[in-house]
């Protein structure tokens, strides 16, 4: 099934989801963002062989990690597809009661594991493809994360926020691959964000932890962006591949 195909089942799916929710919680237990939107930027990511999503997620298992309520995983369900959730209940937006209300609702099929990827965490098991989307400034050792995740799954989708010159605009970061080390109120007044790469760093991070960038793309502020300031928040995707998955996640 081509990735075309995914975005509009998100399409379709979303206002299900939505009503779904509205039955089990008031809105304002919920994260407050449209997670489903990221099938816009894969099929923007995908080219070629990789547009035919339905092969490389009948791979193995899947893995949403970061998932805040769940969407993407509950989308995936839907067509038929074994989902993990995996995610921190101390930093998710609401405890993780939004993705557990939600997996009680529509039964066997997708799980939910609590897990800190701050500690020297170890997934429940081997995967296809992971989605680790929106979480990798947000965790202080990105580095083990990155490195274990490489040897539990053989594709992953990941994105984060990348930066191209510092906070006060003095210092270019896109040359070289660094890391912008945020003060624990200097973006969105929230503490959970670390590790600003810029996209040079990521690349490095991602090389060095055992994965091979297969495609890539950038989206918002894509001149000069910084850490800190919403209005010149970058995003990058990348579509990997591992270099190191045991045997048994591929």
């Amino acid at each position: 099934m081509d990735i075309s195909e995914f975005r509009q089942r998100a399409v379709e799916f979303a206002p299900i989801l939505r009503a779904r929710k509205e039955r089990l919680a008031p809105a304002d237990e919920w994260y407050p963002y449209g997670t489903l939107n990221n099938f816009n930027t894969l099929e923007e990511l995908l080219s070629g062989e990789h547009r035919d999503l339905s092969r490389l997620l009948d791979t193995g298992p899947i893995a949403d990690i970061g998932a805040a309520d769940g969407d993407l995983s509950f989308l995936l369900h839907s067509m038929g597809y074994d989902v993990d959730i995996i995610d921190n209940g101390a930093t998710n937006w609401n405890g993780l009661r939004g993705a557990r209300l939600l997996a009680a609702d529509v039964g066997p099929g997708v799980t939910v594991h609590e897990i800190d990827l701050d500690s020297q965490f170890q997934l429940p098991r081997h995967y296809g493809v992971a989605f680790f989307l929106g979480i990798l400034y947000h965790l202080q050792n990105p580095f083990y994360a990155l490195l274990h995740l490489a040897r539990s799954a053989r594709y992953a989708f990941l994105s984060t926020k990348i930066a191209q010159v510092t906070a006060d605009g003095t210092v270019r970061l896109d040359r070289a691959p660094v890391a912008y080390l945020l003060a624990a109120d200097e973006c969105n007044n929230d503490a959970t964000n670390y590790w600003i790469f810029s996209d040079a760093g990521v690349r490095r991070l991602l090389d060095r932890t055992g994965w091979e960038v297969l495609a890539s793309t950038r989206g918002g502020c894509t001149t000069d962006s910084e850490p800190a300031s919403l209005e010149r928040d970058e995003r990058a995707f990348y579509f990997l591949r591992s270099r190191v998955a045991v045997e048994s996640a591929v």
